[in-house]
């Protein structure tokens, strides 16, 4: 296995903030310091971050959090607001979110220490699929639908295609759940700006596989082995070599 890899598996980071760790000398293999991407790892090496021995677990655990509104999706908060790791229980063992919820968006978040398929799940190219139920100002037309499987121009760019379902609708509000595939930043949020129906309340439903159900705001649950199932199956799908 890739001392990349090994490093995401072992839930300490991405495959991508790995290599930093690789390159910047501090990953040790069999005590000593490794900087070539690509590197080895064999049964019964010795890998070290930083001084401290890493091993991929034995099982990995999945969780499902109901974030609720004004919680960050972090560990921690130099602004001492509260975090997501304040909900995880310490039968859990060290989980870390998979993905991000803004801070005021509330719903579904998985939760791992399985770090090669958290990598999967976040990474852009392999688009996983997530509906939000909005609740917006005005009354969606027509013209705003089709803008949004046409997709809406942000300020980076182009938004891919997005589904939308009108849920209720009236003259001063409307619910809806959209679904999209990419993780731009607050990009549902902005996406409903630019059509002119800014977001009063913003909930995601599901993650993938992944569905809130009935689960209270604040709570965790274990996720189901269909879920875990379907989770490994989009990994082994996907096929990634970065």
């Amino acid at each position: 296995m890739r001392l990349q890899k090994f490093l995401a598996h072992a839930g300490v980071t991405s495959r991508r903030k790995a290599e930093e760790l690789i390159a910047a000398g501090r990953v040790r293999v069999n005590r000593r310091i490794v900087r070539t991407l690509g590197t080895g790892v064999a049964a019964g090496d010795r890998v070290e971050v930083d001084g401290k021995q890493v091993e991929i677990p034995a099982d990995f655990t999945y969780a499902v959090l109901h974030k609720p509104q004004k919680v960050m999706t972090t560990l921690r908060d130099p602004e001492g607001r509260r975090t997501v790791a304040e909900m995880i229980p310490k039968a859990l063992g060290r989980l870390v979110p998979v993905g991000r919820l803004d801070y005021d968006t509330s719903g579904v978040l998985l939760l791992t220490d399985d770090g090669d398929l958290a990598h999967v799940l976040t990474h852009p190219r392999f688009g996983v699929e997530k509906t939000y139920r909005a609740l917006v100002r005005g009354r969606l037309e027509a013209a705003d639908m089709r803008a949004f499987l046409a997709g809406i121009r942000l300020e980076e760019g182009k938004t891919q295609p997005a589904k939308v379902r009108v849920v209720r609708s009236g003259a001063q509000y409307s619910e809806v759940d959209i679904t999209i595939h990419e993780g731009r930043n607050r990009q549902v949020r902005r996406m409903f700006e630019a059509t002119e129906h800014p977001v009063v309340a913003l909930s995601r439903l599901k993650f993938g596989p992944i569905s809130l159900g009935e689960l209270p705001p604040g709570h965790v649950r274990e996720a189901t082995d269909r879920e875990v199932s379907a989770l490994r199956n989009i990994a082994r799908n996907t096929q990634d070599d970065d």
